[in-house]
């Protein structure tokens, strides 16, 4: 089975960055460090035009966060850490310069949908049902929320969150403008991006640039928000509540 990593490939202006761990790609601090260094990386260099986030394997996209590092939290200070790994990354992405292009191939769970939610363009295949699971642990999806939110609206969040038994289907999650398209299948999908992505790298870096900042308008608060909603969900992660329901989970 192959170990858990982050590589990135550059290729005619494109950097392609992958990340796989063997946990259907749920994501530990460590290699969430390495995924918010290659982001920043890649966005700092000036042979990159356009920036590919995928995930190796061949059904889930990220299953979120590293669930064995969840239940060995045991204090706020250690709690706020863990969390403040998916908001270093999505702050990454939001700060990144790059055009980011999500390849979403399969199901993809909590901070996998914040990952999807912060790219600037998503594609998804027929099989990349989504789901925030985090409320039926005593957490919530709180720091992924602002990136979510930005994407398919507070309406469509607060159904995401509180079903949070049921997978999404692509198609609403492309009605709702997570993913911009979705396909029946990988080749297709593949095709797709490939096609984009190569299109950007001949467009003007400083037009691309100026385009990205606007698409992020009114986003200047993010490093302090995301930081609070870790602290909040570090708080919550070890009350007695979710504690048992962690344990029920298990």
């Amino acid at each position: 089975m192959p170990e858990s990593h982050v590589t990135t490939k550059t290729e005619k202006g494109i950097a392609t960055i992958s990340f796989f761990t063997p946990e259907h790609n749920a994501l530990p601090t460590a290699i969430l460090v390495k995924l918010e260094t290659a982001i920043i990386t890649a966005g700092t260099d000036d042979l990159v035009k356009v920036i590919i986030l995928k995930s190796d394997g061949d059904r889930t996209f990220c299953a979120g966060a590293s669930f064995n590092e969840l239940i060995a939290i045991e204090n706020n200070t250690t709690g706020k850490a863990f969390f403040m790994g998916f908001a270093k990354v999505i702050l990454a992405m939001r700060n990144c310069g790059k055009i980011i292009i999500a390849r979403v191939q399969g199901k993809t769970v909590g901070g996998g949908v914040g990952l999807a939610a912060a790219a600037d363009y998503c594609f998804a295949t027929q099989y990349a049902s989504i789901k925030l699971s985090e409320i039926s642990i005593g957490i919530g999806p709180f720091v992924i929320a602002p990136a979510v939110e930005r994407k398919i609206g507070n309406s469509a969040f607060a159904e995401l969150t509180l079903n949070a038994h049921r997978f999404f289907e692509p198609e609403w999650a492309k009605e709702k403008g997570l993913f911009h398209e979705v396909f029946d299948k990988v080749e297709a999908m593949d095709k797709g991006i490939a096609e984009l992505s190569q299109n950007l790298a001949f467009y003007n870096p400083e037009a691309l640039k100026a385009s990205k900042t606007i698409f992020w308008e009114n986003t200047e608060n993010w490093p302090k928000l995301l930081e609070n909603r870790a602290e909040m969900s570090g708080n919550l992660v070890v009350s007695e509540f979710t504690k048992k329901a962690l344990q029920r989970f298990m």
